[in-house]
């Protein structure tokens, strides 16, 4: 860790916040679907370049479906065949994306542990590679109010993941450097993201795609969920105390 105090924490969505496998395996397979138009052997090739395994309904960590945005998802399957206009195609991988949010599965208590680090002094902050709409839908389903956040999604305008632009944003709206910063991630395009930005610290979990070796080659620490994040944090001491209100 570069810094003394932790300010600010950026949270990746997908696999950090939630269950990536028991949120997204349903989601992923209806949106190769509507780009086969029913076609289920078309489908089932959409499925397996993404990095689906039909046979476990997981994805492989770094794969096209666990790491890329709408956008390239669209552009490699109309690539491979799909039958649509990309543009076309990303919007409506985008409207089934937004809609599986009433249905995503919190890894813990997301809107207790913001709470609880907001009550230490932090900023915090969502960065995905869902649409921005998609993620401020997730967070309220998580009983987060987003609006609270800095949340940024593939179509922000601050570029796309493994580029540091979110988390250059992040830090500018917050006037924090990004050494004072960690990043939180199931993905090494999550960890290559806080990396690029400078941040202090690149934190890998294992409730996504991303397998523990993977993550552990470049991250400075893999935990099993953002639920350990506090007590990892605490044993670095790199958390103020919490402000206790009277």
């Amino acid at each position: 860790m570069k810094t003394t105090w932790l300010e600010g924490i950026v949270f990746d969505k997908d696999g950090t916040l939630t269950d990536y496998h028991a949120t997204w395996s349903p989601l992923n397979e209806a949106a190769a679907h509507c780009a086969a138009h029913g076609d289920t052997e078309v489908a089932a090739h959409l499925l397996q370049i993404g990095g689906h395994d039909s046979d476990t309904g997981r994805v492989r960590g770094g794969s096209l479906l666990a790491a890329a945005d709408t956008r390239e998802i669209a552009e490699a399957w109309v690539a491979a065949g799909a039958a649509h206009d990309v543009g076309a195609l990303e919007c409506a991988i985008d409207a089934i994306f937004e809609e599986g949010a009433a249905r995503a599965v919190p890894v813990t208590d997301i809107d207790a542990l913001f709470q609880r680090l907001r009550a230490r002094g932090l900023s915090l902050g969502v960065a995905t590679s869902d649409s921005e709409s998609a993620a401020r839908a997730t967070l309220r389903r998580l009983c987060v109010r987003p609006e609270e956040l800095f949340v940024a999604g593939y179509d922000s305008g601050h570029g796309r993941k493994p580029s540091p632009g979110m988390v250059q944003a992040f830090c500018e709206a917050h006037d924090i450097a990004p050494a004072r910063v960690a990043v939180v991630g199931d993905n090494l395009h999550d960890i290559r993201m806080g990396r690029s930005a400078g941040c202090g610290l690149c934190i890998g979990v294992l409730t996504g795609a991303g397998a523990a070796d993977e993550l552990a080659a470049e991250a400075d620490h893999v935990i099993d969920s953002v639920a350990a994040l506090e007590a990892l944090l605490e044993a670095k001491g790199v958390l103020r105390a919490p402000v206790t209100r009277g």
